[in-house]
């Protein structure tokens, strides 16, 4: 395997990690905006009230995505393994 090979393959690597963890990523920081506005409104700073919104936003989105995550790492991983038999 090649140097170009090597550097196209992490590419799609962090490329695919970033695709799949990205939804999560965003609806835990959307929550956690709101929670944090909110707590800043009506002056209340309780740690769980932060922590279980953005728990269940978490779940939510893997729950909802969950199969669509499974697909892209599943194609990946089978891109990886059929590559591992390719001579360079």
């Amino acid at each position: 395997m090649g140097e170009l090979d090597l550097l196209n393959l992490s590419k799609t690597v962090l490329v695919s990690a970033t695709l799949v963890s990205m939804p999560i990523l965003v609806a835990v920081g959307a929550v956690g905006l709101v929670v944090s506005l909110v707590q800043a409104l009506t002056q209340v700073q309780e740690q769980s009230l932060s922590f279980v919104p953005k728990l269940l936003a978490g779940v939510g989105t893997v729950l909802a995505l969950g199969s669509w995550m499974l697909t892209v790492l599943t194609d990946l991983a089978v891109m990886l393994l059929g590559s591992l038999g390719t001579p360079s």
